[in-house]
């Protein structure tokens, strides 16, 4: 068997250093160097930094934007269910058991079975019950919906001591 010449060895390795300062530095283009002036990344040091080295922070970098976009979609997406939740309660029993609470524009003037409430928040809502009370006037006043464990909701307005059976409409 006969060895390679030095001449060979020397060739191979000269072609191998160059080959992965190459592969490093294809790592490194496209991050920290494209994102950056050429001003701003000999300002910040960053041009004593091997290819290797470069390429390190330039993973460690990727890593971390990796992570805070995953925690921004995960936030993102909490939010948009909670907003849809919010949007959509008292349709059927959707979302939280929470109460809604909100304001009756203008004058409320007693109960009616078939009456529309408009809420502040533009939720609609329907009586379906014959609830009455007269001689009741309140100007703008809060009122709560809240669900019973039959899933029915109720309209309170504080101060009257009588609750009317409600299902949203809009």
């Amino acid at each position: 068997m006969t060895l390679p010449s030095p001449r060979l060895i020397a060739c191979s390795l000269a072609l191998l250093a160059v080959s992965s300062t190459a592969w490093a530095q294809r790592i490194v283009e496209g991050d920290l160097q494209q994102q950056m002036s050429p001003a701003e990344f000999k300002a910040a040091g960053l041009d004593k930094l091997h290819p290797i080295e470069l390429a390190n922070l330039n993973r460690w970098l990727q890593g971390k934007v990796e992570a805070a976009s995953a925690a921004a979609i995960q936030v993102a997406r909490e939010e948009g269910r909670r907003a849809v939740v919010e949007e959509h309660r008292g349709f059927f029993d959707f979302g939280s058991r929470e109460p809604i609470t909100s304001v009756l524009p203008g004058e409320f003037r007693g109960f009616a079975q078939g009456r529309v409430y408009v809420l502040a928040n533009g939720q609609h809502w329907e009586q379906t019950d014959s609830a009455n009370v007269g001689g009741v006037r309140r100007q703008d006043p809060q009122v709560s919906i809240a669900p019973s464990v039959s899933g029915a909701w109720y309209l309170q307005i504080p101060g009257v001591n009588t609750r009317a059976k409600v299902k949203r409409v809009k």
